[in-house]
């Protein structure tokens, strides 16, 4: 039995048991976003979970400094670098011009 495990063990026994991966949590939404959520989990033959977890990966990646610069700098590598005078005439013009 797992008393008589080390307490490491019973628990990595316990998670192989488990039903699901991962943590879990709750969190309240309002109904008619859980049902939208319902709906598409559905429509796209995934559970909840997978759907809420899906959702949350692609918010936090979009608002993680690191992977938006990761992004930039794979788009620029792609693009590659420009001698145009011009284009980077017109480059530094919107740059002064964006809000950072």
């Amino acid at each position: 039995m797992c008393y008589r495990q080390g307490a490491r063990l019973c628990l990595a026994n316990r998670r192989k048991r488990s039903y699901t991966f991962g943590m879990k949590t709750a969190v309240s939404i309002p109904n008619e976003l859980f049902d939208v959520a319902e709906r598409l989990a559905r429509r796209s033959r995934k559970s909840r979970s997978r759907l809420f977890s899906d959702a949350l990966r692609e918010y936090v990646a979009r608002r993680s400094p690191d992977k938006i610069t990761e992004a930039m700098d794979e788009a620029l590598a792609e693009i590659g670098e420009s001698n145009d005078p011009f284009a980077a005439a017109a480059s530094r013009r919107r740059l002064e011009q964006s809000e950072w």
